[in-house]
């Protein structure tokens, strides 16, 4: 076994246990255990079983965008400070402020693609899963022979899970399942990027070059998704496909609940809740549904002593 694989053996155990475990539920009640329908059905309990579990990551990756959102104006302006300098010096003292802007406000731009690394194991291992039952293989676990055989058989509609765009043994259905999954998943892609760029990033952000960045992916990533798509069984397109709903429907919440602060999304927000009166700023104030504010109290202006002759004059009284 080569490191991959005994890196991915693990993996590959914990996805079996949790694909088999789904299909003996779905057996259990009734369904067919070798209908292609059980199959998918499983694999969407596993998409659901690991996006749930890797949900403390995502909010750590949301805190730390969030962090590196805020202070986008003070990178930005770090990189006004030596731009057009490219001597020695000045390319040192760049990264030294950047890293210390980084550390002052504990802020770590690599955290962000934490989720998305921490998923690329459990798809290379899902993906191996599904190749070794595809092929009649045993898997290293709980996927037995009988289950790998029953899977490598099963069809949706008649069209087989293990089929893909390019290798689809002559069948036109697969060709269109494929080609209809592969734009779902491009345009969840898309929509995902979206949302964050056009609601959820503040003005001082969208001039930074970490936006012009993300608008160049934007772009990009969906094209991989759909090049790449056409090459993958339809068995794991289908964890894909359930895995970018989750993840937009996921940042549809976390933009509409938490947005970043200054972004159209948190304007929204305000809106919101000062329709419902539930504005921090403002509290409901009894039954009669009073509000009142709370006004911070103005510095008082220290009186001047006055002295005996000018007290004479005007009057005044010694005390």
């Amino acid at each position: 076994m080569d490191i991959i694989g005994t890196i991915l053996w693990p993996i590959k155990w914990v996805i079996e246990l949790i694909l088999v475990g789904f299909h003996t539920l779905w057996s259990s009640i009734g369904m067919d255990p070798d209908a292609g329908i059980t199959w998918i059905l499983s694999i969407v309990g596993l998409v659901l079983i690991v996006r749930a579990a890797l949900i403390p990551v995502f909010v750590k990756q949301i805190k730390s965008q969030r962090k590196t959102l805020e202070i986008a104006p003070q990178l930005k302006k770090i990189q006004d400070k030596y731009r057009g300098k490219r001597d020695q010096f000045s390319r040192e003292a760049m990264s030294r402020e950047t890293m210390e802007l980084y550390k002052r406000t504990g802020t770590n731009p690599l955290s962000s693609c934490l989720p998305l690394l921490l998923q690329m194991p459990i798809f290379f291992g899902l993906f191996s899963v599904l190749n070794d039952a595809q092929h009649d293989k045993a898997g290293v676990g709980l996927l037995s022979r009988q289950l790998a055989d029953s899977f490598a058989n099963s069809e949706l509609f008649g069209a087989p899970l293990r089929a893909t765009f390019i290798d689809n043994g002559g069948n036109a259905l697969v060709m269109v399942i494929a080609a209809v999954m592969v734009v779902l998943m491009t345009v969840s892609q898309f929509i995902t990027q979206l949302q964050i760029m056009a609601k959820n990033m503040s003005p001082e952000a969208k001039n930074s070059p970490m936006f012009r960045q993300q608008k160049i992916l934007l772009y990009i990533l969906p094209l991989v998704f759909a090049v790449s798509g056409v090459a993958f069984p339809l068995g794991v397109m289908f964890y894909w496909l359930t895995s970018n709903f989750w993840t937009m429907g996921q940042q549809f919440l976390v933009i509409r609940n938490m947005p970043t602060p200054g972004s159209e999304a948190a304007a929204a927000r305000e809106a919101r809740l000062a329709r419902r009166g539930k504005l921090p700023e403002v509290e409901s104030a009894g039954a009669g549904g009073n509000t009142v504010v709370i006004e911070e109290k103005r510095p008082t202006q220290r009186a001047q002593p006055v002295g005996k002759a000018r007290a004479k004059k005007t009057g005044g009284k010694k005390r």
